[in-house]
């Protein structure tokens, strides 16, 4: 699959990650294709590495989609991974990308599903080149 997004829709893009997940207190957010190449990636990632993130979130949501068959689901719409100090949410927008929203334990889940669900219906137009 090739992508070809302006410099406005990645500029887009990422002020909808800052506004909208950024200032609800989410550490990172990351905008990510199937095949796990970052489209998009904001927040501090200054300790992590976003690529293999990226990478191995991919295969996650892959293995995912493959479990969900197995239960007669046709996918998953979001995961989420709760760690002691940090979780892992991702949302998947269209057939094509997801989000990963990476926050700490001070921010409800209710909020980050919340604002991801959001922001999926705000970015999706941009990476199908409708906005």
């Amino acid at each position: 699959m090739d992508i070809v997004l302006s410099h406005q829709a990645l500029e887009d893009i990422a002020a909808i990650l800052d506004k909208d997940l950024l200032r609800a207190g989410a550490d990172c957010a990351v905008v990510v294709d199937r095949a796990g190449y970052v489209i998009v990636n904001r927040g501090d990632p200054s300790t992590l590495d976003v690529v293999a993130l990226a990478a191995l979130s991919a295969a996650n949501y892959g293995a995912t989609e493959q479990i969900a068959k197995i239960i007669g689901e046709h996918d998953f719409a979001l995961l989420f991974h709760k760690g002691k100090n940090e979780s892992v949410h991702y949302t998947k927008m269209g057939d094509d990308y997801f989000l990963i929203t990476l926050f700490g334990k001070e921010v409800s889940l209710g909020l980050i599903r919340m604002r991801t669900a959001q922001v999926k219906d705000r970015i999706l137009p941009i990476l199908h080149g409708e906005k």
